[in-house]
């Protein structure tokens, strides 16, 4: 296990927000202070991102599932609200698998429940590549930019500063636990609490229908960014604040 550094703001109901690859708690420097006077908004770094460590790069997403959960239990925390971001969304799938009785509704974020593609399988192998032989920085640089819609969007510069933080054990082991992983469709099609599931329009890197993956649940909220890419905490905060708002109750 790892001691995750996280930021904890406002009261009521407590929402935990769970950022994807390379990212931090800081991709969500625009939704919280549309949230904070509503919720209490908990915002984790996972192993190796932000200000979180990261010991080794030998760990799945059941060990970063891990992490949020003790988290969680160290802070008191039960009947939660999780929004999973891309890789986040990941831990958000196997965190109600492992400890549904702690969720009372879920979302994932420009994310899939699918598994890797044997073409997904390949590049994240290159991607280690990259990080080990040309560093962290050059495969930001080349990483980042493909996440907006826009390849001139002024949070470009932001999101690369977040993933320099990054270290290259968090990088390469997210890496690996991503290639691993498994299908949890079943997650979704089984759930007994409100699902809500958002996609971006223009994302390049997860489809909507990737996202929007189960069908005929009346659990289920599909809302798609049009204008987003796969970064819709930063390219349109005002509508993903306002879709949470409505899915969350105060």
């Amino acid at each position: 296990m790892t001691e995750l550094s996280y930021a904890d703001y406002g009261t009521g109901t407590p929402i935990v927000l769970i950022h994807g690859f390379c990212g931090s708690r800081d991709y969500w420097k625009d939704v919280v202070p549309l949230l904070k006077e509503d919720f209490r908004i908990i915002a984790v770094d996972l192993r190796g991102h932000g200000e979180s460590s990261c010991e080794n790069n030998e760990f799945e997403i059941e060990d970063m599932t891990d992490d949020v959960y003790q988290l969680l239990k160290r802070l008191d925390v039960k009947d939660v609200y999780l929004f999973g971001h891309s890789l986040g969304g990941y831990i958000t799938l196997s965190f109600v698998e492992q400890f549904p009785e702690m969720v009372k509704g879920f979302s994932l974020m420009h994310s899939t429940a699918f598994p890797d593609s044997e073409e997904a399988k390949a590049g994240r192998l290159k991607s280690i590549e990259t990080i080990e032989n040309q560093g962290m920085n050059t495969f930001i640089d080349g990483l980042i930019p493909k996440l907006f819609a826009d390849s001139g969007d002024l949070h470009i510069k932001t999101a690369k500063e977040i993933g320099y933080r990054t270290s290259v054990n968090g990088a390469i082991g997210s890496l690996k636990a991503m290639r691993n992983r498994g299908d949890r469709n079943h997650v979704m099609e089984n759930a007994t609490v409100p699902v809500l599931l958002i996609a971006g329009g223009k994302d390049k890197l997860i489809a909507p229908e990737k996202t929007f993956s189960v069908k005929g649940k009346d659990y289920i909220k599909e809302v798609l960014l049009p204008d987003s890419g796969h970064m819709g905490m930063l390219e349109d905060p005002q509508r993903v604040a306002d879709e949470i708002k409505g899915f969350v109750p105060r």
